[in-house]
Parts: structure tokens; C-alpha cells; sequence
């Protein structure tokens, strides 16, 4: 360890937080989190005979160390998730246990709905809470909170043995559904991060039946409240309450290279999914200070099927800055197009027709360059026109036309349209943060839009041919599959044998469409 990295390590924090391992180039090598960011980092450069050959080859390389504190363990962990997705160090891959996010799945559609734990979010209508690195952890807080917060990790069957609910684990079906979906609620608002407010408002009902002499609903809050402070020894939860991560070099880095007037806190990202133009949708995602926020993100179904990129992106960008949407939304710092020069275009005239003056690029797959209108992005470009009289190492600018070609990683390609990682090339750049950041909501808006696509093509594919016949509906749809078991069967027998079913009308309107 050099002189400098020992005097810094004497200021570390006692707060939970996360921590960045460089090398001597300044390569972000590994990030880890921590409950106490002095006690943990200070472990690195202990006693070696304590830790694995993996380990000691890592503390061999480590020149340099930052920290980011954060309010609490479990924001720590959903920041260690983003930050090892974004910079890929590859002693996180070497050294990790968990081999992709988790997420806390919640469906409040269901009449008594349950908790569980996924690595695979699906587009089900259900709520889901993450990504978190650590699931030992994650599920770790949830066990605690739930003696607090009561809740089904399977649903309830008549007859079924009511352990759970003696210990407080489950909650009382006497109550019904809707009390427990309350509280439910209230477990949601908790991992969106209110645990103070959820203090005080439960330290207050307390108060109040104590008040009112009803000790033993008294005595329930009473514990209730204790767990809660328990679980802040042990475990905090909050991966809403996004911290300032304003020092985060790539966001820094896009505010320089593209001339924004602030850091961009909010960066949305846009793609297309279909099939031969058919079953179009758009996905928006949205990144928080550097970090994906799903309960931001935004699906579109579009108005006309066809396969045209261009207006897709136009018509998807129309409908996101409608002034309802806006009023909703609020307008971001920066809008990503997953594109070339078509889209980003698309997306500027759907801007301008809206009166909208908001900052959009786009960044074209495989070869993974950031394109930008030279006056219609919204963006100062005077910083990209100065690099291409005087061009810097690590970044290599162009005129094409109307737009800047930004390369921010010469030497690089992707090894296909969608990859995470650049291939060749050892040499670290500059702006590789910026890279894998845009790389991250790229990919992101791809999966979520190609997730929701494949939704609407299985519907599709599994809709009955009956459906498509006007004045036929679902109940004379089951009417004809009990009877006949199906499209298949309906063809087969006369038009008699119908109407003796259904009414002399509409079998022959079935006949004459079959």
C-alpha cells in the first residue's frame, strides 16, 4: 500500500456505503459495499494470510480507493448493483457469489397477494422492487420485515395450518383482504424508502389507542416499532430514496462532452421492438443519478403497425412529451435514442413539434458511436467542434453532415449489435464510464422493450380465430369451445348444429366468416 492510499484510508467514514478499488491507471478493478465503510476497506490491508489467492491478487493491485456513503446498508446494495453493472470490474466476476440482480416481486392484483424473490422480471402486471447484487442480504431484510409488516410468501388455502399467522408472520384472514393489502401497502412504501414517515406514523396510532385505553392494539405497535429499529442495526431498506452521487465521474463526463447545463439526473432511454411490423411497442426506461429506476419506466403500444423505425420512434416520442405526460413525468436532462441518425431525427422532430427544448443524442449499435445534431440535439457543441481541430487521446470526433460522430473508445468494437462489452484493444479511455453507462441504458431499453414484444406476440399466437368475428363475444365464444371443443369441431358440423346453440343469426355468421 503507497504512502498516499494509507492517508486516505485514515479519513473513511463509519457509515455504510460503497467503495471503488483502481489500479495505477485509474481502471475501476472492484466495488464492494459495506455496513461500515472504515471497518471494511481497512480489511483489505490486513493480514494476507487471512484471504484467498483471489483476494491477495487483488489487494496486490489496488493503487487507489473511493467511496460514495449512503444512508443505509441496503442502499449500498442497490448502489453496488448499478455501479458493477456499469463498469463491469473483472474481480467482481472473479469474486462475486451472485451471478445477476434480484428482484422483490409484489402482485396487489390478486386478492391475497404474496412476496417472492426473482432474477427474471416479467411483464405480468406485477409490481417489482431492484435490482439488488446481494439476495442473501436482500432476503435477509425481508425476513425481518416481515414482523413487521406481515405477509404471504405463498397464497393462503381454506384449511391450511395458521402457524404463521400465530407467530405474526402472516397476517390474520379474519381481518380480509383489503386490510391486509393495506399493509401491504405499507411494507412497499417502506422499501420505496419512507421508513421515517412509516416510524411516525405507527409511534402516532400508538399514542392514539393508548389514548383511547386499547393497550393490547397499543402493545402490537409498540413491537412493531421495535422491530423496525432493530432492522435499522441490522439491515436498512430504501432503494428509493436515490443519494447524490454528483461526484460520479460518468455523469460529470456527459455534462463536459455534450455541454449540458447540469448534471443529468435524469436520463431516459428509447427503443423499438417488432416483428415484420407487427406488434410494435416502445420501451422508455429512465436512470436516476447514474441508476436504473423501474418504478419510472414506461411502455408503448403503438398507434399504427408498421415497419418504419423512424416514425415509431417519432410517434413514441409525440406521446411521451404530450403535456399530460409532461405534467406527469416532468421533462428529462438528457433523452438516449437506441439508433442512428433516422431515429435521432425522428426523435428531434417529435420535440419540436411539442415546444420541448430537451437534450437527445443517440448511440448506434456495434460500433457503439454517440451521434449528435450539430443544432437541433439541444446541446452546446462547441466542446465536440474544438476536439475535432484539436483531438484528444481517448476520443475521436467527426462531421457527417448535420451531426457529430462521437467515438469515445477508438480501437474498440462491440461483437454484436446488443454486446455489453467492447472487444479488442487493452488500453483504458478516459470516458469508458460514459461508455458503459450509455452501454447500460441501452441495454436496458432493448430487454424492455423486446420483453414487452414478446408479451404481445404469444397473446397473439394463442388468441382464438373466434375472436376476430363481429358479434361474437367471450360468452358465446365458451358456448361454442364446451360444445364443440373447438375452431376445428365448429367446421365440421352444419349450420343447424350451431344455431341449436348459439340462435339461428349468429351461426350464420360464424359459417359465412369460417
Amino acid at each position: 500500500m503507497n504512502a498516499k492510499l494509507e492517508e486516505k484510508l485514515k479519513t473513511l467514514p463509519r457509515n455504510p456505503g460503497v467503495y471503488f478499488h483502481k489500479d495505477t491507471t485509474g481502471e475501476i478493478i472492484y466495488v464492494g459495499k459495506a455496513a461500515v465503510l472504515r471497518n471494511r476497506v481497512r480489511q483489505y490491508f490486513q493480514d494476507p494470510r487471512d484471504k484467498d489467492i483471489k483476494t491477495q491478487a487483488l489487494v496486490a493491485e489496488i493503487f487507489d480507493t473511493d467511496w460514495v456513503e449512503t444512508e443505509s446498508e441496503i442502499d449500498a446494495l442497490f448502489l453496488e448493483s448499478e455501479m458493477v453493472k456499469r463498469y463491469m470490474p473483472r474481480y467482481n466476476i472473479l469474486l462475486r457469489d451472485d451471478k445477476s440482480q434480484m428482484f422483490v416481486r409484489v402482485d396487489l392484483r390478486s386478492e391475497w397477494p404474496t412476496v417472492s424473490f426473482t432474477r427474471n422480471p416479467a411483464d405480468d402486471s406485477a409490481e417489482y422492487y431492484g435490482p439488488f447484487y446481494n439476495s442473501y442480504a436482500l432476503k435477509k431484510a425481508l425476513r425481518y420485515l416481515r414482523k413487521v409488516f406481515p405477509y404471504y410468501i405463498r397464497e393462503p388455502k381454506p384449511g391450511q395450518s395458521r402457524l404463521d399467522e400465530d407467530l405474526g408472520l402472516s397476517p390474520k384472514r379474519d381481518e380480509g383482504s383489503e386490510a391486509y393489502k393495506a399493509n401491504l401497502r405499507k411494507l412497499i412504501s417502506y422499501i420505496k424508502g419512507n421508513r421515517k414517515l412509516l416510524a411516525n406514523e405507527i409511534e402516532q396510532e400508538m399514542k392514539t389507542a393508548a389514548g383511547l385505553h386499547e393497550f393490547e392494539r397499543a402493545a402490537v405497535l409498540r413491537n412493531k416499532l421495535g422491530h423496525m429499529r432493530e432492522l435499522q442495526r441490522r439491515v436498512m431498506f430504501g432503494d428509493r430514496e436515490f443519494l447524490d452521487i454528483s461526484k460520479d465521474k460518468a455523469l460529470g463526463d456527459i455534462r463536459l462532452l455534450f455541454g449540458l447545463p447540469v448534471l443529468p439526473a435524469r436520463i431516459e432511454g428509447y427503443d423499438i421492438s417488432h416483428m415484420g411490423g407487427t406488434n410494435v411497442v416502445a420501451s422508455m426506461v429512465v436512470f436516476t443519478n447514474g441508476v436504473s429506476n423501474r418504478a419510472e419506466y414506461r411502455k408503448f403500444k403503438t398507434k399504427l403497425q408498421q415497419n418504419d423505425d423512424y416514425y415509431n420512434m417519432y410517434e413514441t416520442l409525440l406521446r411521451r412529451f404530450s403535456p399530460k405526460n409532461i405534467q406527469s413525468w416532468g421533462v428529462p436532462n438528457l433523452v438516449l435514442v437506441d439508433g442512428g441518425k433516422g431515429q435521432l431525427e425522428s426523435a428531434i422532430r417529435a420535440l419540436g413539434e411539442r415546444g420541448v427544448t430537451c437534450p437527445v443524442i443517440s448511440i448506434a449499435k456495434r460500433e457503439e458511436e454517440v451521434i449528435v445534431h450539430r443544432e437541433k440535439s439541444n446541446i452546446a457543441t462547441s466542446y465536440l467542434q474544438s476536439l475535432i481541430s484539436s483531438p484528444q487521446e481517448g476520443i475521436y470526433v467527426e462531421r457527417s453532415g448535420e451531426f457529430y460522430i462521437v467515438n469515445l473508445h477508438p480501437g474498440q468494437r462491440n461483437a454484436s449489435s446488443h454486446s455489453r462489452n467492447l472487444r479488442a484493444g487493452t488500453q483504458v479511455y478516459p470516458h469508458t464510464d460514459v461508455v458503459k453507462l450509455f452501454q447500460r441504458i441501452r441495454d436496458e431499453s432493448h430487454r424492455f422493450a423486446v420483453s414487452y414484444h414478446t408479451v404481445l406476440k404469444r397473446q397473439k399466437q394463442t388468441e382464438s380465430t373466434l375472436e376476430d368475428i363481429p358479434g361474437i363475444g367471450p360468452a358465446t365464444r365458451k358456448k361454442l369451445i364446451k360444445t364443440f371443443g373447438s375452431v376445428r369441431g365448429l367446421k365440421l358440423v352444419g349450420e343447424a348444429d350451431i344455431a341449436r346453440v348459439i340462435g339461428t343469426q349468429k351461426a350464420a355468421s360464424i359459417k359465412k366468416y369460417l
